[in-house]
């Protein structure tokens, strides 16, 4: 198994880039909407040169005010644009993996998740095409899912070795309602990314793995020693360590 991908923004990382390189580290970069109007292909392609150690990469692609099951056709081909101009960038920096939130929010759908279903699978299909032509993978990350069911129901739809899950620790601890073996149960064996990180269920607060009220033990328990990338979402340099320290209890780092 790889070292854990730290998640940095593409805009921090002329910040961060010496540290980076200086610890060889393998890199989960996030591009926002409006970075990517201002991210030219030769500006990924001096990153890529200046990543010259030959990191794991994997990217986050954009997500706010995004909607790929979106009933508006118009929102969804917007989505559709940000996330095929994501994996252009993807494709350049060799990365394994392509995140992108799900969209589901039971409430918008009116309970319906069949109507979620069917409009996403209007992105999904072709995206994923595209993404295993260019050798990358995609991977759906929880956001505000209670519980499992539509991300399964999405995987069965798709039924395609290049596209799995992201689950994340953080967004699960904050909006599920059902309890963790379910979701183990229901999606282990289609998780190809984990985002670690932790809260105390108040909001999203990226912290540290053991620092929140995530049980990680139980997490790892359940989940195994699979060959997935790990991510570790943390917001500054001492919270990755403190997070990096915790893995490698756990015998993942």
């Amino acid at each position: 198994m790889n070292s854990p991908h730290i998640h940095i923004p593409f805009e921090r990382m002329p910040e961060y880039i010496n540290l980076v390189i200086q610890n060889r580290i393998n890199l989960e970069i996030f591009f926002k909407g409006d970075v990517l109007d201002t991210t030219t292909p030769e500006d990924v392609r001096s990153l890529k040169g200046r990543l010259d150690y030959g990191p794991s990469i994997s990217i986050h692609a954009p997500f706010m005010d995004l909607s790929p099951s979106a009933l508006d056709p118009k929102i969804r081909a917007v989505t559709i644009e940000r996330f095929n101009y994501t994996l252009d960038l993807a494709s350049i920096l060799g990365a394994k993996i392509v995140v992108f939130h799900s969209g589901y929010e039971k409430w918008k759908y009116a309970l319906d998740v069949n109507l979620w279903l069917e409009k996403g699978l209007e992105t999904w299909r072709p995206l994923n095409l595209r993404a295993q032509e260019l050798g990358i993978k995609i991977a759906i990350e929880n956001i505000f899912e209670d519980e499992p069911s539509n991300l399964r129901l999405l995987m069965e739809e798709i039924a395609s070795d290049n596209f799995g899950i992201c689950f994340d620790t953080g967004h699960f601890n904050i909006f599920s309602t059902t309890p963790l073996q379910i979701w183990m149960d229901s999606l282990r064996q289609y998780i190809i990314e984990l985002h670690l990180h932790d809260n105390d269920k108040t909001f999203d607060q990226h912290r540290p793995l053991g620092e929140g009220s995530f049980d990680f033990s139980v997490f790892f328990n359940l989940f195994g020693r699979r060959d997935v990338v790990i991510t570790v979402e943390n917001h500054s340099p001492e919270a990755v360590l403190r997070s990096l320290e915790a893995i490698s209890r756990y015998g993942f780092a």
